[in-house]
């Protein structure tokens, strides 16, 4: 199918001209590894070459949506700081995949998102979000910038205020809150989520393809822009606190299930 079956920690089921993505690493709550971060860098602009896909839900196994970076991940970029070139690369590709893609995105926010899970669900054309799950960008948690795209597209969805709360604090929403701000489009019982996402898809599929594809990817020209001038600022920003003490003890106290103690 398309090459898809070449992917490891995602998985691809599709149902008539619907693609669904599903990040598949469950027994870690989705958390981004290596191997993860490569292929989200990569499948959009799989995507957006597949002559049998006019829309695509994203979403994820099991019972969390993407539980940002692997500890495990995270702390062996810490110690060997040159890995962060690739990461960076990476990093872009995925904001960048995102954004290219003309097909309709359509994130079934099934848990929670954390980190880069909830830039993926933010940079996302509609979101349509179980009441329960959280989102949040917690970079500041563990002594990181939020530079892997939450500082280009918070502000754009909330304003500048909301979003500076949210990515100084690493404060978390859930969704029917974020519904009520404007930060996602729909957030319903956890019961009533497959119906909604796949009568959002549907209304798409049966939209002018064209149409609908020329649409998003006009109002994306903004963002397009936005994200080219902002990052590879935000990314050296946070390459550089990867190298600092404090991201370090933010690791140490996630590990020990304890406050940071961070010495700025």
């Amino acid at each position: 199918m398309h090459g898809y079956e070449n992917y490891e920690t995602i998985a691809t089921s599709r149902e008539g001209r619907i693609l669904t993505l599903q990040i598949n690493r469950p027994d870690v709550l989705n958390a981004v590894n290596a191997r993860m971060h490569y292929e989200l860098a990569r499948i959009f602009y799989d995507v957006a070459s597949d002559e049998d896909t006019d829309i695509v839900v994203l979403t994820g196994a099991g019972r969390a949506f993407c539980a940002g970076g692997d500890l495990d991940w995270l702390q062996a970029a810490a110690d060997h700081p040159e890995r962060f070139a690739q990461i960076a690369v990476e990093a872009k590709q995925i904001v960048y995949g995102m954004l290219d893609c003309e097909k309709p995105i359509v994130c079934r926010l099934n848990g929670d998102a954390i980190g880069l899970g909830a830039t993926m669900v933010l940079f996302s054309d509609i979101i349509i979000a179980s009441e329960t799950a959280r989102i949040g960008d917690l970079h500041v948690n563990v002594g990181l910038v939020a530079g892997d795209g939450g500082a280009i597209i918070w502000p754009q969805l909330i304003g500048y205020p909301r979003a500076k709360e949210f990515l100084m604090t690493g404060k978390i929403i859930d969704g029917k809150a974020a519904a009520e701000i404007g930060l996602i489009n729909y957030a319903v019982p956890r019961e009533e989520l497959d119906v909604k996402t796949e009568e959002m898809a549907n209304s798409l599929e049966r939209g002018s393809t064209m149409a609908v594809r020329l649409t998003k990817a006009a109002i994306n020209v903004g963002l397009k822009q936005l994200a080219h001038g902002m990052m590879d600022a935000s990314i050296a920003y946070e390459t550089l606190t990867n190298t600092m003490p404090d991201h370090q003890e933010g690791l140490a106290a996630f590990r020990e299930k304890r406050k940071p103690f961070f010495g700025g």
